[in-house]
């Protein structure tokens, strides 16, 4: 039938409204539907999408299933189809026993928005029974004096079949003394009662025997058969009589066996064998005879099995007393069972999902339905999960409940939960049901990659192999899974002129930054970029950290000398008076270093000396000068080899060869100096040629400017001599003295002589010859430490 459709007297709709998330949830009437039994497994019942009224994909989409109430599948929701089958073969005696009619009640769960229909089955009944009484054979004993019309009750038989296939009538062979009448009890039963037509006569005749046959209704009708024997006694006039016609008593469920249930009792007036009585079950079913057994002799009734209220709530036992005469009485016990708290709740799942997304709003997990076999405050009972949960338990109707998160849930705080769902009864003592539920947060792509610094500081010493591993960079991501896994790369620079793609590259799994040329501290001596470090969620989130690197010095560049400069021209000699003292200052070595720090801090030393102990070379400042006074013996030419030598590891050096002629007095003929040993050259290095020419130009400038001087002071001594003194003897004349303060390499002012050579044929110009007799009175406090500084235009400084 259509659902929603109950009878005019029943008919009425019942709406509830729960606003969870937005999601509706209704509660439909009955839909009742019928089955034959015995139907094959998967037999159709009823399309449900049309029943229902809602087209099949909807039925599908919002995810359709059946429950019963009983917890058996007997029905089967086709997701192909929407029909409703039977799930196996249906046994109506099985499911409701002599009950009519036979109903299933189930229901019809959905989804989006979530709503309950309630349903409903009968099993119709076919004739697959054949009526059956419980003994073969039954003695009947009657009185020789028996009036005509006296009715006997017999032993019905029993029909596991309902309604019209149930027995309807009771025949009895065709005999002269009696016939069968049909009685019906109280609860709707026919009894066949055996009816005297014709007085008896034991002489005569001891006994009958007839047979009593039991029809159903069915279509061919079944029947079944039992002998009456029929035992005609001698008078015994007075029957056995009970002190109630009904008793009443009451069981708990959790009787012992053996437990006495009750005690009938009845007496006699006869005497002797006529007043002995003997109780036994009358027109006891099965179930009765299993469960429970009389004493022949005492009436007691005791209980031979276990009771259990949830499948029998009562028993109606029919007790029959029996003389030695045959006379028989019967009384009527009944027993109520009671009902204990001995069945804990039950809990049922409908539907359930173990996994949730994180910050999803409130979100279904579960639906569930509770059930107790007890009743009473056995039955009642009370649902509940652990307090400090984000989730809701909230119920239904029908005893459902609904599990849902109560907010946003966060993985990177927690990512799995273990949801206890408790369920007590109201009974004493309280039995209680748990239910582990384990929900997983899922992982949404919310926490870009963090790194353990926002800038990091690398060093890499100059001179580098290519591809060299210079450090790393290191994020982590709070996600799971693709979004916790970080690629890393690099930026692209502020500044579009830095070739960042060729100085060093990233390893975008792990990492590592690499050196991707040889770097050369003199060219580059810092630089910054920035790495990006990005997850690979959708969309993917990213952050980016600052990496400095700081190029650190390495001692690649040998220490380079610009004064005396040595090229391939004639060597510059150095003239010294042979009045000299001990430390008088010949030359003064300067040497420069490409390099920083102590890989450019440079000491001086004399490797060769062509009269070892005549001259020495301050280590720090690179002058030259005498170590002792010069004598007649010292050799006029002298030839000095000075080595300059930096502070790296190792160090580098370069040497310088100073030629020295000692002369006396600087009247005395220039002596050209002895050609310079011929010495290697490599190619120079293009910072040092731009280094030397600017030193040159500087220096052209400078002596331009002297020699300018000279001549003007030559020319005025010159006139002034030739009219006022004797005229100037050919020869080598000594010339005034310059005078030229220390602001150049020199620490100090030192006076030069300027003075030209006759008589040679070569008219060489000396000048710039330093003429200090006394060094050390002129400068007291100076000592070898002094280290004057000069600093070029390219912050270079020489020692």
């Amino acid at each position: 039938m259509e659902a929603g459709r109950l009878s005019c007297s029943r008919q009425r709709q019942v709406l509830f409204l729960f606003l969870f998330w937005g999601v509706y949830l209704a509660v439909s009437g009955f839909g009742r539907y019928s089955v034959t039994e015995e139907t094959q497994k998967g037999s159709f019942v009823v399309n449900l999408a049309k029943d229902l009224g809602i087209g099949y994909p909807e039925l599908l989409a919002r995810g359709a299933r059946v429950v019963s109430d009983d917890d058996k599948h007997h029905l089967l929701l086709d997701s192909q189809t929407g029909d409703l089958l039977t799930n196996d073969k249906l046994d109506r005696e099985k499911l409701c026993g002599p009950r009519e009619p036979c109903m299933l009640y189930f229901q019809i769960l959905m989804d989006n928005p979530f709503q309950i229909y309630r349903a409903e089955l009968r099993v119709r009944d076919v004739n697959d029974h054949s009526p059956l009484f419980r003994d073969k054979e039954t003695a009947l004993k009657i009185l020789e004096n028996t009036a005509e019309g006296t009715a006997f009750r017999l032993e019905r038989a029993q029909d596991s079949d309902g309604g019209l296939n149930g027995i309807q009538n009771y025949t009895i062979n065709l005999n002269s003394f009696f016939h069968i009448k049909i009685s019906d009890s109280d609860e709707g039963i026919i009894y066949p009662e055996l009816v005297l037509d014709r007085a008896l006569d034991r002489e005569k005749q001891q006994e009958l025997s007839l047979t009593l046959t039991a029809l159903d209704g069915g279509s061919p009708p079944r029947s079944g058969t039992t002998t009456i024997r029929v035992v005609i006694l001698d008078v015994n006039d007075n029957a056995p009589h009970f002190s109630q016609a009904i008793y009443e008593t009451q069981a708990p469920e959790n009787s012992l066996v053996g437990s006495l249930i009750a005690k009938v009792s009845a007496e006699d007036a006869d005497f002797g064998i006529n007043a002995d009585i003997s109780y036994s079950f009358f027109d006891a079913s099965e179930d009765i005879l299993t469960t429970f057994y009389i004493n022949p002799f005492s009436g007691e009734i005791v209980l031979r099995v276990l009771l259990d209220y949830e499948l029998v709530k009562s028993y109606k036992i029919n007790i029959q007393a029996i003389d030695g005469g045959g006379l028989s009485a019967r009384c009527t016990v009944l027993v109520e069972v009671l009902d204990t708290n001995d069945n804990p709740p039950e809990l049922i799942i409908s539907s359930l999902s173990n996994y949730v997304a994180e910050n999803s709003p409130e979100t279904v997990l579960a639906v569930f339905r509770i059930k107790d076999a007890d009743s009473g405050e056995n039955g009642k009972t009370v649902c509940f999960i652990q307090d400090h949960l984000p989730f809701l338990l909230k119920p239904s109707m029908e005893n459902f409940y609904i599990l849902m998160t109560e907010g946003a849930l966060d993985r990177e705080s927690q990512a799995e939960y273990n949801i206890t769902i408790t369920v007590t009864d109201m009974g004493t003592p309280r039995l209680k049901t748990e239910h582990n539920i384990t929900v997983r947060v899922s992982d949404v792509n919310d926490n870009a990659p963090a790194f353990t610094q926002t800038a990091y500081t690398l060093r890499v010493r100059e001179n580098n192999s290519p591809a060299l591993h210079i450090g790393s960079v290191s994020a982590t991501d709070r996600d799971a899974g693709a979004n916790a896994q970080v690629t890393y790369s690099l930026l692209p620079p502020h500044d579009p002129h830095v070739p960042l793609a060729s100085l060093v590259s990233v390893n975008p799994d792990n990492g590592h930054l690499f050196a991707l040329r040889s770097l050369d501290y003199e060219a580059l001596r810092a630089f910054e970029f920035r790495v990006g470090a990005a997850d690979r969620g959708s969309p993917p989130l990213s952050s980016q950290a600052l990496v400095r690197v700081l190029v650190e010095d390495a001692n690649d560049n040998a220490p380079f000398v610009l004064h005396p400069l040595q090229n391939a021209s004639a060597p510059c000699t150095e003239l010294v008076p042979r009045a000299a003292e001990a430390g008088y200052l010949v030359t003064k070595v300067v040497a420069v270093d490409g390099d920083a720090g102590q890989n450019a801090w440079l000491s001086y030393q004399l490797l060769k000396a062509t009269e070892p102990g005549l001259f020495g070379v301050w280590a720090h400042n690179g002058e030259v000068r005498t170590a002792r006074p010069l004598s007649e013996r010292d050799a006029a030419k002298q030839r000095l080899v000075v080595q300059v030598k930096d502070n790296g590891e190792p160090p580098l050096s370069a040497s310088v060869t100073l030629h020295v002629l000692l002369v006396d007095g600087f009247s005395q003929p220039y002596l050209p100096a002895p050609e310079a040993e011929a010495a290697d050259a490599g190619p120079a290095d293009p910072l040092t040629v731009y280094l030397v020419v600017a030193l040159a130009s500087v220096s052209s400038l400078f002596l331009f400017s002297v020699l300018v001087f000279v001549a003007v002071r030559l020319c005025r001594r010159g006139g002034a001599a030739s009219v006022g003194r004797r005229p100037v003897p050919e020869g080598h004349f000594p010339g005034p003295l310059v005078d030229v303060s220390g602001t150049g390499t020199l620490s100090q002012s030192y006076q030069y002589e300027v003075c030209l050579t006759g008589g040679t044929g070569t008219n060489e110009f000396k000048f710039l010859k330093p003429i200090l007799p006394n060094i050390q009175a002129q400068n007291p406090g100076r000592n070898s430490d002094e280290n004057p500084t000069f600093r070029n235009s390219f912050g270079f400084n020489f020692q």
